[in-house]
């Protein structure tokens, strides 16, 4: 028996809510898969631990007070 059988008579029995919801997923992937489909260097990689590691710098005085905040101490 074929996958496209399956689901049909797997569909057949469902009320008409479940078969829209079906129909909505449905659609749904198609338009997920088409996205991916045309375009695969745009899916994201997981970032991991450290992927961001040398690439943000903060300067030597960053601990340093503000010179606009200095009448508040």
């Amino acid at each position: 028996m074929t996958i496209d059988l399956q689901i049909f008579q797997t569909v057949v029995k469902m009320p008409e809510s479940l078969k829209q919801e079906i129909l909505h997923y449905a659609k749904y992937l198609l338009e997920k898969h088409a996205k991916t489909e045309s375009s695969p260097e745009q899916i994201e990689q997981p970032h991991g631990y450290g992927s961001w590691a040398g690439q943000i710098v903060m300067s030597d005085d960053f601990d340093e007070p503000l010179e606009d905040l200095k009448e508040y101490m």
